[in-house]
């Protein structure tokens, strides 16, 4: 019988891939959303691998020459660097520039590759179950004009703009001696630690109320998107804006749940906090994993390290050291130099024979 992952692991093993490429099969098939098998078969198609050869090539190079440095310290020219440059500034450009930006990718395409958490949060009867019922276009929550409804925490999800959101509806936060309430409160802050944004659902024809303060304190530092329910029974033309000055600067959308009014707003504004700064015209090409990202933290560290002894005029010794860890982290995403342990959990995650 095959294992999981035997073909894969196979071409891995005999050289026809690299591990990055290989992680890009599971990626392919665990894609929820276009952009993200995209950026899979991006994967695939060796990008990835192309981008750390660069820097791998460029770290061999700038080793060669530190321990030519050490071998001949008497002779200078081993400290120049071949195409005239700065080594310095030329290990920055060839070495930590691109680690940085393949880091950055990963915080920017991260929903895109694993998807969005959004947890809805308030008072009783504000409107959270509707407003989940709004956004995935169907009866997903029961909602009543009685407060408490939802108990326990409601799961769904929806792609929006080719990035997947799983949105959790959760238990009004309120003082309660209902012992079930009691539980589903417990959850609600449970599933608030896990979310990747709140969205904190206010009545916009009334004032704050002490929950809402408590309510807000417990959110904390998550990504928070104010939503002002229930325009429609208030001025819809200027609903009052009731978010008082010391909380977080952060987006704000009105809507009403019942009419749908400022929806499509909302969905637009839960996308732009998935896609950080880039458009989404420009969803990067090269999306690392969480080992690949670990992996490219340890070796900026490294290199930043090794340019801060240039820097001091270390002993080559010593920046010897960070260089090699450098490389070795390289060759640990590409598999060159990898320990099985990590190669059986990687492959450990496919389907039988794939």
């Amino acid at each position: 019988m095959a294992d999981p992952g035997e073909f894969t692991r196979r071409a891995f093993l005999n050289g026809r891939i690299d591990l990055t490429q290989a992680e890009a099969v599971i990626d392919v098939i665990n894609a929820r959303s276009n952009q993200a098998l995209e950026a899979a078969a991006a994967q695939i198609s060796g990008v990835f691998r192309r981008e750390l050869e660069r820097v791998r090539g460029f770290l061999i190079e700038m080793l060669a020459r530190n321990e030519a440095s050490i071998d001949f310290p008497e002779d200078e020219d081993v400290k120049e660097h071949p195409d005239g440059c700065d080594m310095i500034q030329s290990f920055r450009q060839k070495v930590i520039l691109p680690m940085a930006q393949l880091l950055h990718n990963y915080y920017e395409g991260r929903a895109i590759r694993e998807g969005l958490t959004v947890a809805i949060v308030g008072r009783p009867n504000v409107g959270k179950s509707s407003i989940m019922n709004r956004l995935l276009s169907f009866e997903r929550a029961i909602v009543t004009p009685y407060p408490g409804t939802t108990r326990d925490a409601v799961e769904d999800e929806l792609v929006i703009q080719g990035v997947v959101v799983s949105l959790w509806d959760t238990a009004g936060l309120h003082d309660s001696e209902d012992p079930v309430e009691t539980i589903g409160m417990q959850k609600t802050i449970e599933r608030l630690a896990q979310a990747d944004l709140v969205l904190f659902v206010l009545e916009a024809h009334r004032p704050l109320t002490t929950e809402d303060f408590v309510i807000y304190k417990k959110i904390g530092t998550i990504p928070v998107i104010f939503v002002l329910n229930k325009i429609d029974l208030t001025n819809r033309f200027s609903p009052p804006d009731i978010i008082p000055g010391d909380w977080v600067e952060s987006s704000r959308t009105k809507v009403s749940a019942l009419t749908g009014q400022g929806i499509e707003a909302l969905r637009e504004a839960i996308f732009k906090h998935a896609r950080g700064d880039c458009c989404s015209e420009m969803v990067p090409t090269i999306i690392p994993n969480l080992r690949q990202k670990v992996l490219l933290e340890d070796c900026i560290q490294s290199s930043e390290a090794a340019v801060a002894g240039l820097e001091r005029n270390d002993s080559p010794e010593l920046v010897d050291i960070h260089l090699r860890q450098g490389l070795e982290r390289i060759d640990e995403i590409l598999g060159i130099c990898v320990k099985n342990e990590i190669i059986d959990s990687i492959f450990s995650r496919f389907c039988i024979g794939k």
